[in-house]
């Protein structure tokens, strides 16, 4: 049977994940789109492949029309708005993948719901920047029963990402929490790379040498959110690529796991004090990179390089 497949969410990552699904995934109808703001959704269907995607107007006509639905939205109120309204009609033997970074308790909340109805969930939270995402370069992380994991394995690997990890017959909440603490792994190395730069400029190393020294011993991230911070991209971007509002939920749902398990995490509440100045220098606009401007501050710099 052809499946039909929707998507709702087209964030920074959501866009670039979309397109992999129309242009990789061999899909056999055309992949039915839908986002709170339609003209973004428009937008991406318009620079689509002709005949391979539709604009649905609302969450009921993506959800209803569809055998698999993708999501990928910014926080937990959202993916709950978007259940919630989905649960209005009849889901019974529906398939739902959820690529949204939200605490574990959420994907099991939505789990139990979601099952309850007669469908089924699979928690896929996936690691990679939006450059990453539109390569089709992302690691999917997939959690929940098996058969479900199995028929959502064909659109990771080769299609949204260049491999997966798999939790199929573990809690969904296991795909969620390794998201989870996976990002506390990307704010300590952007903390630690604004802390190191800011050092190299004060005590006369320099930057660019503690740059090149980055490029040989930590290719890949490292290097890539370094050169971010001494090209200005970190504070020169209209549309963050790393949203500070994003970054401070994800380190909220890190400390509040650590402080629910009996540890701290030191380190991501230095980082998340560090983002809410961010967030009062540049607003909405602010990027996770933009620690490096926080550290800039407290040093005595500016917050621009």
């Amino acid at each position: 049977m052809a499946l039909q497949l929707a998507w709702i969410g087209l964030g920074n990552m959501g866009r670039g994940m979309c397109k992999n699904i129309v242009e990789k995934g061999n899909l056999d109808k055309p992949l039915m789109i839908f986002n709170r703001t339609q003209k973004r959704a428009m937008d991406l269907s318009q620079s689509l492949p002709s005949g391979k995607s539709t604009v649905a107007s609302s969450i009921d006509e993506a959800v209803s029309k569809a055998d698999i639905i993708f999501t990928c939205v910014g926080d937990d109120a959202a993916i709950n708005d978007i259940a919630d309204a989905a649960l209005k009609g009849n889901i019974k033997g529906k398939l739902f993948v959820d690529c949204s970074t939200v605490h574990p308790d959420t994907s099991e909340e939505l789990a139990k719901k979601i099952t309850e109805a007669g469908a089924e969930f699979v928690a896929c939270p996936v690691f990679g920047a939006p450059a990453m995402a539109d390569n089709g370069q992302l690691i999917c992380v997939l959690a929940g029963p098996k058969a479900s994991v199995e028929k959502v394995k064909p659109y990771t690997k080769g299609v949204m990402g260049r491999a997966f990890v798999d939790f199929g017959g573990q809690p969904v909440g296991k795909a969620t929490l390794l998201k989870v603490i996976g990002n506390t792994f990307v704010l300590n190395m952007v903390e630690t790379l604004s802390e190191g730069h800011v050092l190299a400029e004060k005590s006369g190393l320099g930057t660019d040498n503690l740059h090149h020294f980055i490029e040989t011993m930590f290719p890949g991230p490292y290097a890539a959110y370094s050169a971010r911070m001494l090209s200005g991209d970190y504070h020169k971007r209209e549309e963050p690529l790393f949203a500070v509002d994003l970054a401070r939920k994800d380190a909220r749902h890190a400390m509040a796991l650590a402080k629910a398990a009996g540890t701290r995490l030191k380190d991501v509440e230095v980082g998340e004090a560090h983002l809410e100045m961010v967030k009062k220098h540049k607003g909405e606009a602010g990027d996770i990179a933009g620690i490096y401007g926080a550290v800039r501050q407290e040093a005595g710099l500016k917050f621009e390089n």
